[in-house]
């Protein structure tokens, strides 16, 4: 079985734990007052009945020996009602038997008829000179005192309780009506005055509801204002403010330090990329001048000078990586012009099969040609470096399909393989740069570079890559949008901002 429900805000925690005290406190106090008050009545009557004593019992025990009220007696035949309270009850028994009964009406006095049932109970009061209540059939409850008689008889004198009960009932009725109005306006109170106390916690709740909706993590942000400390510092709502915006200002700091540190790394990859075309470019140059020189070259430099060429051919390849990557991340524009990526598939898996006939390439294309809005430059590099993946990393026989599906959005172009799959080590940072997977999955590898250019690319088109993987199944999945009419949408940075 569930609890009772509680509150689910702190305002109302508080306004509930208030309310279920004040709650308690009132019903402590009332029941109090309800005990105090019926033992104090139950006192009042116990002392009339000891100022009475037995006179009324005493003067049934001489009158006549009948038990109906209107024989031919007179009338003071069963007791003397002066100066006796309306309701008295007088009782005379012997030896436990009930001989005469009578209680005063109105100045007179009437008979009263007992059964059995109360006639135990009268005779099992004690006779002790002290109150007692007991339950009577034709009366209700009564106060009784027992006393000793003189002719060896027990004389009881009693008093009805309904006076006190009426009494009680009201104070209870009273308190109930009283109390239940002071809850409720305690309850709205105690909200109101919780609410306004703790506004200065909504205010911090608030600045950091504003926080976490920024972009923290795509690059230089502007912290909203601090949260203001209106309460006293040593109280608790003022430490968790003063905390709160310290935190704000270490943030605020640490994304600052960040920001320049990644714009001046950015700004030394492309540079440096930028330098380094020119020289990687000599180098391979005359390497490859060398190689055609006519006369005789030892088989030592000839191999030196085919190591020079490839290695600086690779090490340009990279440098154009790195410098296409800080392009896209300076959010320099693409080109945006309609792209047959039917076309560009078709060339893209042509040119794997030539540079792996190790593997098994494979094609699902719709029937219709699909065109996308980009840069088709871009689009082939990145469907390229899927299939340069897929290729360097997977052993040889290994089938590799490559599928183009259309969706009423977005186009949908995905790289499979039935490989080894991708080590859970390097799962969640594929798609950064330097990033290489296992080697047991294949001999040679990359720089490292392909896949974040793949990620590049796609959010620079707007798009997403995906990738899902397990042992013999490893799937890059990138999504574009389709061909839209009209004016070309703005670009956006890496950050996700227009430029």
């Amino acid at each position: 079985m569930k609890g009772p429900h509680l509150p689910r805000t702190l305002r109302g925690r508080l306004t509930a734990g208030l309310v279920v005290l004040l709650a308690v406190s009132c019903a402590a106090v009332g029941i109090a007052a309800v005990l105090g008050v019926g033992g104090f009545l139950t006192s009042r009557l116990d002392q009339q009945l000891q100022d009475a004593g037995s006179t009324y019992p005493a003067s049934l025990e001489h009158k006549g020996t009948g038990q109906g009220g209107h024989d031919d007696h007179d009338g003071d035949e069963y007791g003397d009602t002066r100066r006796q309270i309306t309701g008295t009850l007088g009782v005379r028994l012997v030896d436990g038997t009930v001989t005469r009964a009578a209680v005063v009406r109105a100045d007179d006095n009437q008979a009263v008829e007992l059964d059995a049932a109360d006639e135990a109970r009268l005779a099992a009061v004690p006779v002790d000179g002290q109150g007692h209540t007991v339950e009577l059939s034709t009366l209700g409850e009564y106060r009784v005192v027992a006393t000793q008689g003189r002719d060896g008889d027990v004389l009881i004198t009693g008093l009805p309780l309904e006076p006190v009960e009426t009494t009680v009932h009201e104070l209870e009725l009273v308190a109930g009506v009283v109390f239940g109005i002071a809850l409720v306006v305690t309850g709205i109170a105690g909200a109101l005055w919780v609410r306004w106390s703790l506004k200065p916690l909504n205010r911090v709740a608030a600045t950091a509801t504003r926080v976490s909706e920024l972009p923290l993590a795509s690059g230089e942000v502007a912290l909203p204002a601090r949260a203001p400390e209106t309460m006293p510092p040593d109280s608790e709502i003022g430490r968790v403010t003063l905390a709160f915006n310290r935190m704000l200002g270490h943030v605020e700091n640490a994304l600052t330090q960040r920001q320049r540190s990644e714009e001046r790394l950015r700004s030394f990859s492309a540079d440096a990329s930028h330098e380094l075309r020119t020289p990687v470019a000599a180098v391979r140059g005359h390497a490859e001048l060398a190689l055609l020189h006519p006369g005789p070259v030892p088989p030592e430099v000839t191999r030196a000078l085919e190591r020079i060429a490839a290695e600086s051919g690779r090490m340009g390849a990279m440098v154009d990586d790195l410098l296409l990557l800080a392009r896209l991340d300076a959010g320099r524009p693409l080109e945006r012009e309609p792209v047959d990526l039917t076309r560009l598939v078709l060339d893209a898996v042509d040119d794997a099969r030539a540079a792996g006939p190790d593997h098994r390439w494979s094609l699902r294309l719709p029937e219709e040609p699909v065109t996308v809005t980009g840069d088709a430059h871009r689009l082939h590099q990145l469907l390229a470096n899927l299939l340069a993946n897929a290729r360097l990393h997977t052993p040889p026989g290994t089938q590799v399909t490559t599928t183009l599906t259309t969706a009423p959005d977005a186009v949908l172009l995905s790289v499979a393989d039935d490989g080894p799959g991708i080590p859970d080590d390097v799962r969640d940072t594929v798609f950064e740069r330097f990033v290489h997977g296992d080697q047991r999955r294949g001999e040679g590898g990359g720089t490292g570079l392909g896949l974040s250019i793949v990620a590049g690319v796609a959010e620079a088109h707007r798009g997403s890559v995906a990738l899902a993987t397990e042992p013999g199944a490893t799937q890059f999945t990138v999504r574009l949008p389709r061909l839209t009419e009209g004016p070309p949408a703005p670009r956006l940075n890496r950050s996700g901002r227009p430029e």
